[in-house]
């Protein structure tokens, strides 16, 4: 079972000695598994996002267990914090790692919640699920399409491709974007997304309605690239772009995909290019609102 391999000398059960707030429950009686995966060996610009899930832990002691908005206590929902992956060096030997902890969250129905590390963590995570089960939305500032990127298809700059690949383009949307590549773009296969300039214009409510129109399967798998969000208000990411969504806007693409969600991750928080730790904060307090969100749905 995943919690055997945290008691080895491989794997820190409890980063830094700190699990998430809230994360009490044993493995067994744990309706949602949070696994950090603290990597960051593709990154293309900024690197340091494998300090994140140290900093979103501590950063998640700074809320309160009371959702007020959603008239529910978070403790209802019983978590269980594996601790962290370990750093390893070559892609492919993160995605055997992330695979090992998250399949078994998987087939025994947890709620899984990532906390990268870059966004390439999402690949493997993706790879667990079969096919026709989930489809794929992230919110992000680029397309992440590409076939590879500086020499392999496990970047941070592949997920979208990968996850196509895997639960078919009809499966797969990006909200947010506003960096595309001209090679993404001239593609006969152009991975479907929505532009933070549309969002802006528009609004959230009818990308996210576009989104879950546009995706074959009921069950959808969210995922956060933090420089989805304008780097006004969160700077510490690896590849900041400018003219990005608001955190309401995330906030509210949450609550619209509701009982939907069947798994989360958070990636491309970049510690070290945010001394202030508000980059932090806000994953964690993202984090907080996917469980709120699920908890409402439990049967």
């Amino acid at each position: 079972m995943p919690w055997e391999k945290a008691n080895s000398c491989k794997v820190d059960p409890l980063s830094y000695g700190l699990s998430y707030a809230g994360a009490e429950s044993d493995y067994d009686s744990a309706d949602a598994f949070l696994l950090g995966i603290p990597y960051d060996r593709t990154s293309s610009f900024k690197s340091g996002a494998a300090e994140a899930p140290a900093h979103i832990r501590r950063a998640s002691y700074n809320f309160e267990e009371l959702h007020f908005e959603h008239g529910l206590d978070l403790p209802r929902l019983n978590i269980f914090d594996q601790g962290d992956c370990e750093h390893v060096f070559l892609p492919e030997d993160m995605m055997e790692e992330v695979k090992f902890f998250i399949s078994p969250a998987i087939r025994d129905k947890k709620f899984t919640v990532a906390v990268g590390g870059e966004h390439s963590i999402n690949m493997p995570i993706i790879q667990c699920f079969k096919k026709n089960d989930i489809a794929l939305i992230t919110i992000d500032a680029h397309l992440d399409s590409r076939d590879e990127y500086l020499g392999t298809p496990y970047s941070h700059a592949c997920v979208t491709r990968r996850a196509a690949e895997h639960l078919g383009i009809d499966n797969v949307f990006a909200l947010g974007v506003r960096s595309i590549s001209k090679e993404e773009l001239e593609r006969d296969d152009v991975i479907p997304y929505t532009t933070s300039f549309e969002i802006k214009e528009k609004g959230i409510e009818r990308a996210v309605k576009k989104a879950l129109d546009s995706v074959k399967s009921e069950h959808v798998y969210l995922s956060l690239d933090i420089d989805g969000i304008d780097p006004a208000y969160a700077p510490g990411t690896g590849t900041p772009e400018p003219f990005g969504l608001d955190p309401l806007d995330v906030k509210r693409t949450i609550n619209l995909i509701g009982g939907r969600l069947v798994g989360f991750d958070v990636t491309e928080v970049c510690p070290p290019a945010d001394p202030s730790g508000i980059t932090s904060a806000l994953a964690a307090r993202f984090i907080n609102e996917v469980l709120a969100v699920h908890s409402k749905y439990l049967t």
